[in-house]
């Protein structure tokens, strides 16, 4: 019961906090890009103070993120990193899914922070789309954030990584950081939130231009190094 209490409280301060942040992101998106960088971390640190002291989530960072521009490749059990990953890296263009940056008002904030599209359908044209936009984070020397799984999955969960990840990988021609987490413990995608501390590792950097099998085997052994009955191989 205080669980579900704790967590109603964190939703009803956190999505009401959003509001204004959200609706006024437009005036820091005219201003330029450092301005809308600006304007969306307090939206992440707003979020983290609040799973700190309502939740009692914590965060402990292991390994070191490496300076330059990398694709960092991130599980993905919650919402929490979606916003915290973005801090941690400072600034990335974001993979998201294609439905949220077409909704009419939240897409053009997504824009303007710097997001990439990917369709559920993983069609030949859709990923023409995605790559078509990340070719910008190559023209403006930024990094790039996925979540190669392709949606949020329950403790000890490891899918295949879905297809767009290898031909990110293969155009933009990156190092590949990958970086394994365990946020589902702490705020699982079902129930309510629990206090804890939720561990983010960097692992070390995967060069570029490797074949297919190998950078997909890789990157789905590491960003699961964290599952307690992580399996399978992964799959385009």
């Amino acid at each position: 019961m205080i669980a579900w209490v704790r967590t109603w409280l964190f939703r009803v301060l956190f999505y009401g906090a959003s509001v204004p942040i959200v609706l006024t992101a437009p005036i820091s998106a005219a201003i330029g890009r450092d301005a809308m960088h600006g304007h969306a971390h307090i939206w992440i640190r707003v979020h983290r103070f609040l799973a700190r002291w309502i939740l009692g989530v914590r965060v402990r960072v292991e390994g070191e993120r490496p300076r330059g521009t990398y694709l960092f490749a991130v599980k993905h059990q919650a919402m929490f990193e979606t916003l915290e990953m973005a801090e941690l890296i400072d600034g990335p263009l974001i993979v998201m899914k294609r439905e949220l940056i077409d909704m009419p008002f939240w897409g053009k904030t997504a824009k303007a922070y710097g997001a990439i599209g990917v369709d559920r359908d993983a069609s030949s044209k859709a990923l023409r789309q995605m790559l078509k936009e990340a070719a910008v984070a190559r023209a403006e020397n930024r990094s790039v954030l996925i979540f190669p799984e392709g949606t949020r999955v329950a403790v000890g969960e490891a899918p295949p990584l879905r297809s767009g990840f290898a031909g990110l990988y293969k155009a933009l021609n990156m190092p590949v950081v990958p970086v394994a987490l365990d946020s589902g413990h702490c705020m699982p995608r079902k129930g309510p939130s629990r206090p804890g501390v939720i561990t983010i590792r960097f692992l070390d950097p995967i060069p570029a231009g490797l074949p297919r099998e190998e950078i997909e085997a890789r990157v789905h052994a590491a960003i699961n190094a964290l599952e307690p009955a992580a399996g399978g191989v992964a799959a385009g």
